[in-house]
């Protein structure tokens, strides 16, 4: 057992020091993907279990790595047979490197399609390493029932790539996977969003799609030189529609009082709570739980976003805060870990957690945000190069109409067509 219990609980700046230079595009990958996993591990042993039962279990709120839940975690219900803690991460993770071997593969954006012909054979044909078996073996034998619904739709099911996630149950089973998507977008929020809608109907529909758009935004956001945990949240409430943008508002007002996480767990669930479809028992859902509506939101996404802002750019406070948070805390503090890290690179992210996790894991933690921010670098050189031939067939329509051929970019237009459209008109986000 590796648990090293403590009753006080953690209190950090509010705000994280201001680093020397703004971290590099390679830097923003790995403390975003690295952060992501140790956030993964770090909540994996408590997922599940309420505030109250996770001090009862640790003797204090969880300070770092710690062992299962259960000391016979080969045959208690219902962690059996996974291994969830000393260090192991889960299916966030997997899925998430999943992606990046995608992203390896196509070196351009990714949709639909992609998911149906690369990223479902992956998850069934090739053996890896599974921390929580302690084996190699087949993602698919790892992943939960909501990822093996995309197996069953588009490999046994030849469903549309762009309708598979239709009946699926809705939850956040694609957002926990689409740091990614953010990185390939980086700066570019608006991009972000759209290519993980693309990428997410192949998994899930409702506001579990728009989750993994919207959090695939605020990585890409994050990555923006000068970023904060408030210019992330504004970027995201720009985007994000009906239910979801609700509880993101509702819960970030309510964060926004705390520096603390302890004083902020209860807030932070009253304040989702209403558009939380799983009700207050996480083991036993109500009714209506993870059922499609535009006045619902998955839990996960609007609190890593409140516990980003109750952290204020410190690693530690974030993800501990989503870690005691409880419920569904491995993804909560893989979304808010992922945040941190591609705002502040790999240096947020404490080297005796991240250490320890891909030593206890099996894994390189490293060498996929590596090769993901080469595929940036390169999907950036196309976008380029396609923004060039649009200008330049769009000035040849544009003067066939009568128009100067300058006129599609020139400043007087730029400034009289307002901020957004100027903005546009010079390749930049809306």
């Amino acid at each position: 057992m590796t648990s090293t219990p403590t009753s006080s609980p953690t209190s950090a700046p509010t705000s994280a020091p201001t680093p020397t230079s703004s971290p590099a595009l390679e830097d923003r990958a790995t403390g975003c993907l690295v952060g992501a996993a140790v956030g993964d591990a770090l909540g994996g042993p408590v997922e599940g279990w309420s505030p109250e039962q996770i001090v009862e279990r640790h003797g204090g709120r969880v300070q770092g790595i710690v062992g299962p839940f259960y000391e016979d975690w080969r045959n208690a219900r219902p962690i059996a047979p996974y291994h969830k803690g000393d260090g192991h991460v889960t299916d966030d993770t997997l899925m998430t490197h999943a992606l990046v071997r995608v992203y390896e593969q196509v070196r351009d954006h990714l949709g639909a399609y992609d998911v149906a012909e690369r990223l479902v054979p992956d998850l069934m044909g090739s053996p890896r390493w599974i921390p929580e078996l302690e084996a190699e073996a087949l993602p698919l034998q790892r992943i939960f029932l909501a990822e093996k619904w995309i197996v069953a739709r588009l490999h046994y099911g030849h469903a549309d790539p762009r309708e598979a996630g239709v009946g699926n149950i809705v939850n956040c089973g694609a957002a926990m996977y689409m740091a990614p998507v953010g990185v390939v977008n980086a700066g570019n929020p608006a991009a972000a969003y759209a290519e993980a809608l693309d990428v997410a109907a192949a998994h899930q529909s409702s506001y579990g799609r728009e989750a993994a758009g919207v959090f695939a935004a605020a990585v890409a956001s994050a990555c923006r030189p000068g970023a904060t945990p408030q210019s992330v949240v504004e970027d995201v409430l720009a985007l994000a529609k009906d239910g979801t943008r609700e509880a993101v508002a509702a819960v970030c007002e309510v964060a926004a009082r705390h520096g603390d996480f302890e004083a902020a767990l209860q807030p932070l669930r009253d304040a989702v709570a209403p558009y939380d479809t799983v009700g207050p028992e996480y083991r036993s859902p109500s009714l209506g739980a993870r059922r499609p509506s535009r006045l619902h939101s998955i839990e996960e996404l609007p609190v890593a976003l409140g516990m980003l802002l109750v952290g204020g750019g410190d690693f530690r406070t974030t993800v501990l805060g989503s870690v005691n948070y409880g419920r569904d805390c491995d993804s909560i503090a893989t979304m808010s870990g992922a945040l941190v890290g591609a705002m502040r690179g790999a240096a947020a992210v404490p080297e005796e957690w991240s250490a320890e996790v891909a030593r206890a894991s099996r894994l390189d933690l490293h060498a996929p945000a590596a090769s993901l921010a080469g595929v940036a670098r390169e999907v950036f050189g196309r976008d380029q190069e396609r923004r060039r031939a649009h200008e330049a067939a769009f000035r040849a329509i544009a003067a066939d109409a009568g128009d100067s051929p300058d006129t599609a970019d020139s400043p007087d237009t730029a400034v009289a067509a307002g901020p957004v459209e100027a903005a546009r008109a010079a390749g930049g986000d809306s």
